[in-house]
């Protein structure tokens, strides 16, 4: 015996253009009905929250499917699974397409060579997909952009869920972001965590989905947005503070990946503060809180 809920969604040319958007969700239980071999033209993410089955790989291998889990279906690729006949077990998925899909392909929150991945947790993947299905009511204006919203959501959250993935973050990206301001080079950086720069590219890619330069590069480069809006300190002070000793060199970079010049950027963010300009903003990590009219 088993049951399924599932709705199936056709996005207009417009919607489309958002990069990613949800085909259909459903939610199921119990004994389920084999599935395939067959191939899709779009991706599935298929999340196992309890119980147990099998996968047979693009490869032929029947592997053991454990909850809690997910199941890549990716374009293409023949797919056979199904859960096991005596226990069942519970599964939500959802089904998505666009030009984002290889965007987050290339940062790893998409594994096409992966197509079973062990989880720690699904409670924040499931919410994800509560959105979709909450949205999916029909009638509902704001559906395709509310689910395609929830998608990249759901990316994130599986992204996070993987076992293995420390609670508090990946501890080298960790390291890296408090580290970031330090003028090292990558081989400096990587010999502060007893690793080879071939191994610390190769944990940033993994963690991050990008290069160690990149990575600092975006940190830094974030900091000095702040420091640029938020105070009035010479752009050379600023480009100390995030790790450049040669103002030039940082007006150039920032130039070149943010597209306009640092003092460009910070004219186009003035703002008008009560009191004068502060040389000191808040850290990152100590925001301000924001209260209500009676907080």
């Amino acid at each position: 015996m088993y049951h399924t809920w599932m709705r199936y969604f056709t996005p207009s040319p417009v919607h489309h253009r958002l990069g990613l958007v949800c085909l259909g969700v459903g939610l199921q239980h119990g004994t389920l009905p084999t599935v395939g071999p067959r191939t899709l033209d779009h991706h599935v993410a298929l999340v196992i929250s309890a119980g147990r089955g099998w996968l047979t790989a693009p490869d032929g291998r029947r592997r053991t499917v454990t909850a809690p889990a997910l199941l890549w279906l990716t374009p293409g690729v023949p797919h056979h699974y199904g859960a096991d006949p005596d226990t069942g077990w519970d599964e939500s998925f959802v089904d998505f397409t666009g030009p984002a899909t290889a965007t987050y392909t290339e940062l790893g929150y998409i594994e096409p060579d992966r197509p079973l991945v062990p989880l720690d947790d699904t409670g924040p993947a499931r919410a994800a997909i509560g959105r979709i299905t909450r949205a999916a009511r029909r009638g509902n204006p704001l559906l395709e952009v509310e689910t395609s919203a929830a998608v990249h959501e759901l990316l994130v959250a599986l992204r996070r869920a993987r076992a293995g993935t420390d609670a508090d973050g990946d501890p080298v990206l960790a390291a890296l972001a408090r580290d970031a301001f330090l003028p090292l080079s990558i081989a400096e950086h990587a010999a502060r965590h007893g690793m080879t720069p071939a191994e610390l590219r190769t944990a940033v890619r993994r963690g991050a989905g990008c290069s160690p330069k990149d990575y600092l590069l975006g940190i830094r480069l974030g900091r000095a947005k702040e420091l640029l809006a938020g105070t009035e300190l010479p752009v050379a002070a600023v480009a100390r503070r995030v790790g450049y000793h040669d103002p030039a060199y940082f007006s150039r970079l920032f130039t070149r990946r943010v597209g306009t010049a640092p003092a460009r950027f910070r004219h186009r963010q003035a703002r008008s503060v009560p009191g004068g300009w502060s040389t000191r903003i808040p850290e990152p990590d100590d925001p301000p809180l924001i209260t209500g009219p009676g907080g």
